[in-house]
């Protein structure tokens, strides 16, 4: 079982972090408040999570639909939003839509079309993110990149979806140069996306981009939600599921 990490060390941590994303957009010219710290939660008690929300922290990211359950059960996120970050089945669909505020991980039409279903089943509008695996990873989730217009149209068409923008997660062996490379790469993906949509696409208004090793170079390359867990947290424990 992990341990639950201290208000006062999460706290200083928040800080840090937030100071190091400020530094980071006035590189790039940005204002530090177009940019959402997404706390990734993996593997956290629900008691660091209250911890964190008490530190400062609006917005959690969960990988894990057992974890995101439980928490929610627990009352874990309350004074926070919640989005769900990791790789989601479609069977688990109906445990995570209407739950969160944003799915930042639909990389097919099929998944978007079991949210959409399961949306319309609950008569709400779900927010989401295309996740696009920009390195082009085989052993990693997310659209290729020329899938993601035909994905952004469909999601266009689905009435229960509201299409926010995308998400990518760079190789874990880019050294510095590439993943800054991968992000400006991103950055024009979105760009161009949001061009050639024929609909009003005033919505599309985020790129989740960046995590703890990596969410300054992020900032730079025009990321407005950076998710990052070990930066707040330290690093993980592993995780043992229940039953």
């Amino acid at each position: 079982m992990p341990e639950t990490k201290s208000y006062e060390s999460i706290a200083a941590n928040v800080a840090a972090v937030r100071e190091t994303m400020k530094e980071a957009a006035q590189r790039a010219g940005r204002d530090v408040s177009e940019i959402t710290l997404v706390a990734a939660t993996k593997v956290q008690t629900s008691d660091t999570i209250r911890n964190a929300i008490q530190a400062g922290i609006t917005v959690c990211g969960e990988n894990r639909v057992q974890e995101l359950v439980a928490h929610l059960e627990d009352n874990a996120y309350q004074g926070a939003k919640v989005h769900f970050i990791g790789h989601l089945q479609t069977n688990k669909v109906k445990f995570v839509v209407g739950k969160v505020d944003m799915i930042e991980s639909i990389d097919s039409t099929r998944l978007m079309d079991a949210v959409e279903k399961q949306a319309a089943k609950l008569d709400i509008v779900q927010d989401i993110l295309l996740e696009v695996n920009i390195g082009d990873e085989e052993s990693k989730g997310g659209a290729a990149i020329d899938e993601v217009l035909a994905l952004a149209q469909h999601a266009l068409a689905c009435p229960h979806l509201r299409l926010r923008g995308l998400m990518c997660i760079p190789p874990a062996t880019a050294s510095e140069e590439e993943n800054r490379g991968f992000f400006q790469e991103t950055y024009q993906l979105f760009v161009d996306m949001k061009d050639k949509l024929e609909d009003n696409n005033s919505t599309i208004d985020c790129l989740s981009m960046g995590m703890s090793g990596d969410y300054p170079l992020a900032i730079e390359g025009g990321s407005t939600m950076v998710r990052v867990g070990t930066a707040l947290f330290g690093a993980r424990p592993p995780w043992h599921p229940q039953g």
